[in-house]
């Protein structure tokens, strides 16, 4: 247990020291969420994302977003949805940019011993304000690594990485490259039930010219009704 607190409070110590180094970090507040009826296959995913370019008070963006998930087995499932997304320039003026996005994706687990994989291919069409339209594809490799118990169970104290690199569908006259960004990630999580986890972590996002590194905090919840 004391191994597990260390690593916890590393990776903080880890994340608070890159905060302060640079006053590029930004802070991205997170909830996931899944609303999942009883004996179904179906489900709902709500989630909502405070994005800031600093680590708090100069909004970067705020998304929402839900989709319509179906378990077509146990380690595969599949959703449609609708995300909103508010965009805003730093410092002032803030010059707000709206976009709506449609999405689909797919979602493989997979497991070895301790390691935990989730493989996410996801589909956007993309409507920003003021910029052509455009589709996006995503894929995203999750890897879950708990500490102390042999599954990701409550309780549980984990690592969790993932990488995403995302491709745009088509060039336009707003969009000239088929890159878009890439996105990795470093974090620990601890499972206060099997449907409840809170995660504390760092991202750094590379973009074609630039990157920007972020801390984020994350809940996860499934709400069985």
């Amino acid at each position: 247990m004391r191994r597990i607190l260390f690593s916890l409070s590393a990776l903080a110590f880890f994340c608070t020291d890159l905060a302060a180094q640079t006053d590029k970090t930004g802070g991205w507040y997170i909830y996931f969420g899944n609303i999942k009826p009883k004996e179904s296959k179906f489900s709902i995913d709500v989630e909502a994302q405070y994005r800031n370019h600093n680590l708090g008070g100069d909004l970067q963006q705020l998304l929402l977003r839900s989709g319509i998930k179906y378990n077509f087995a146990p380690n595969f499932n599949a959703t449609a949805g609708y995300a909103y997304v508010l965009t805003e320039a730093e410092d002032t003026p803030d010059n707000p940019v709206r976009e709506n996005r449609a999405y689909q994706e797919g979602v493989l687990s997979q497991n070895a011993s301790r390691l935990f994989f989730r493989h996410r291919f996801r589909y956007e069409q993309r409507w920003v304000e003021g910029r052509d339209f455009n589709t996006r594809y995503r894929y995203c490799l999750f890897l879950d690594v708990p500490l102390n118990k042999p599954s990701m169970v409550k309780n549980a104290a984990y690592i969790a990485l993932y990488n995403e690199i995302f491709i745009n569908g088509m060039k336009t006259d707003d969009t000239r490259n088929i890159f878009d960004r890439d996105r990795i990630y470093l974090g620990a999580g601890y499972k206060f039930a099997d449907n409840f986890a809170l995660q504390l972590g760092w991202m750094n996002q590379m973009l074609e010219t630039s990157n920007k590194s972020q801390v984020m905090i994350s809940l996860h919840h499934r709400l069985d009704i």
